[in-house]
């Protein structure tokens, strides 16, 4: 690689997501310029395959070609495909070049798949994982400004009729269905509707929204987002608020990740590396730099949206009942039902 930029992709002859037409992968790609990266062989429900065209001698891929392993997988590119195609990219501005464009569909060997414009920069995540990242303040606060700015220009941008906060209505009968056993889904879905009743003492306005902003979709280069992607979550009118705590809430999961258990992990004095979850009991209940800044960040989003900052600790909690309720993986969803239960054990103001 020589680190040259590379020139925007041009038109596909499949543009639009029309799916009566779906050309091989083989012949869009059969280029000798073009160098393919394969990545993303993921074991979940919606498994896909992620293949990357890179141009000769270019820094960064053109083209992102997502291929779906399962019948739920090709439903979640149709999910992406439509909440990419509702976006006014005018409407945008400045980060309109951070969101994907749609080029159309694909198929190899019978598997279906979206083509994408890729877009620049590293995972957000990359750098998480950097040796004591997350310990030094300066840091961790430069990661929450990028988010929280890019957040805010979305949904500013694309603010619409105002509604009730609404972080639960879609997932207290989730809960229940999906963990039966011993009545924990019905005991937090019950939990869950006395936060939901302190949220809609607030409205906000219906905004795009993401559905996933967590670090691994966020790209950066130069200390600015130049992209966010995977958007098979998204929707063109939504609650904001499901965007601003799934950050915080994602951000603060992983904080002792490298640390053994028992030990105390870096940079947070009040923090020791143990159960599952206890970066975010941390983040919500703990005292340090770190659950300032998760309390000032969801404070401040609420406040802009219009919403009652005083509940930020109310919609995070609902954004972790929306982990356990949504994860794709089962035991990825209980460790959140789980972690809900005990942040909510003695939170049960009505």
């Amino acid at each position: 690689m020589t680190g040259a930029t590379a020139a925007p992709p041009p038109a596909l002859p499949l543009a639009g997501v029309d799916e009566r037409a779906l050309p091989m992968l083989d012949a869009l790609l059969d280029d000798p310029d073009l160098r393919l990266l394969a990545l993303g062989f993921s074991k979940d429900p919606n498994a896909k395959t992620v293949v990357l065209a890179f141009p000769a001698h270019a820094r960064w891929p053109v083209y992102v070609v997502k291929l779906a392993s399962t019948d739920a997988g090709v439903s979640a590119l149709r999910a992406e495909a439509a909440a990419l195609c509702a976006i006014d990219r005018g409407a945008l501005g400045t980060i309109e070049a951070t969101v994907p464009a749609v080029l159309g569909w694909t198929s190899w060997q019978g598997r279906m798949g979206l083509v994408t414009a890729a877009l620049p920069g590293t995972p957000m995540l990359s750098a998480y994982h950097r040796w004591h990242h997350t310990a030094r303040r300066v840091l961790v606060e430069a990661d929450f400004a990028l988010a929280g700015d890019w957040l805010a220009a979305l949904q500013d941008a694309t603010a619409g009729r105002r509604a009730l906060v609404d972080m639960e209505s879609t997932v207290v009968d989730m809960l229940p269905r999906r963990f039966p056993e011993r009545g924990a889904g019905r005991e937090a879905a019950q939990r869950l509707r006395a936060i939901g009743r302190r949220l809609r003492r607030s409205t906000t306005p219906r905004t795009t929204v993401h559905g996933d902003l967590w670090l691994g979709n966020i790209l950066q280069q130069a200390g600015r987002v130049t992209g966010v992607v995977d958007w098979e979550l998204g929707q063109a009118d939504g609650e904001p608020v499901r965007d601003l705590v799934h950050f915080a809430l994602s951000y603060a999961l992983f904080l002792d990740r490298h640390t053994r258990p028992g030990r105390l992990v870096a940079g947070h004095p009040g923090l020791r590396s143990g159960r599952w979850g206890d970066g975010v009991a941390y983040a919500l209940g703990g005292r340090g730099w770190f659950p300032d800044l998760v309390e000032g960040f969801i404070r401040s989003g609420l406040a802009r949206l219009g919403a009652d900052p005083k509940e930020w600790r109310s919609a995070a909690l609902a954004g972790v009942a929306e982990g356990a309720a949504t994860a794709d993986q089962p035991a990825f969803a209980a460790e959140n039902l789980r972690l809900f239960l005990r942040l909510t054990a003695t939170d049960q103001t009505p």
